[in-house]
């Protein structure tokens, strides 16, 4: 059963936003307020209860709970067997080569992974590969010139990855976990929406992930959009 598209506007982004800033010392306010937000996105274009959901490069168990509760088949894959999430009946496998058949899903997740892969079109292939037709695919990544684009080396990114890298260093005694050309890639808005045209797929739903409904327009703004967008989110429908 899908629900009537919602419009989505400020009071919405600043919620988001709010729960952004306390991630690191509130992960699960912020992962819950974001889960429960990702199912409204998805309940506009289709049911979940039956379902079967694959989450790809799974992590936070709010998600987990969230797709179980509205009745879901959920699935977690991650190459990280201690990924809560994975432990608790998750698979662990590549995303690269995803241990499922052609069609099978009937709705591919992945949240804030794309960018932590260095083949990240491959990727999204298999995840569409694994999709069934008329299925969804509900991927969003942070784009690399976006304010987070460097995630907790951000915003010194803008001046270079690697010498965000080595003020991260000196500021904090160790190396970031998140490291361009390592665990993380500099992925742009540009090529998420020219792979999704290019796909074998209707995209149902294109714009920036946290911000209002209006701000899909920016998109459409080639230099703007890498900066304004923050994480791009993309919905497609396999034909």
């Amino acid at each position: 059963m899908t629900t009537r598209p919602r419009r989505r506007g400020l009071r919405r982004s600043r919620q988001l936003f709010a729960a952004f800033l306390v991630e690191q010392t509130h992960p699960h306010r912020f992962y819950s307020e974001l889960a429960a937000d990702s199912l409204d996105l998805l309940r506009e274009h289709t049911g979940l209860s039956g379902r079967t959901v694959l989450d790809v490069g799974a992590g936070p168990s709010e998600f987990a709970r969230a797709f179980r509760e509205a009745g879901a088949r959920y699935v977690p894959v991650d190459h990280d067997a201690t990924v809560p999430s994975v432990r608790d009946g998750g698979v662990v496998g590549d995303a690269l080569r995803l241990p499922f058949a052609d069609g099978s899903v009937d709705i591919v997740f992945s949240s804030n992974m794309w960018e932590h892969v260095p083949e990240p079109e491959a990727v999204a292939d298999e995840l569409l590969r694994v999709t069934r037709p008329g299925g969804l695919l509900f991927l969003s990544y942070t784009n690399w010139l976006s304010p987070w684009g460097g995630h907790e080396t951000s915003p010194w990114h803008w001046l270079g990855g690697e010498r965000a890298i080595r003020r991260y260093e000196r500021r904090h005694g160790h190396p970031p976990k998140n490291r361009v050309g390592e665990t993380l890639h500099r992925v742009s808005v540009r090529q998420g929406l020219r792979w999704a045209r290019a796909a074998d797929a209707d995209v149902v739903a294109a714009r920036p992930r946290y911000l209002p409904d209006a701000c899909a327009a920016i998109l459409r703004a080639p230099g703007l959009r890498e900066v304004v967008t923050w994480n791009l989110l993309l919905i497609l429908r396999r034909r």
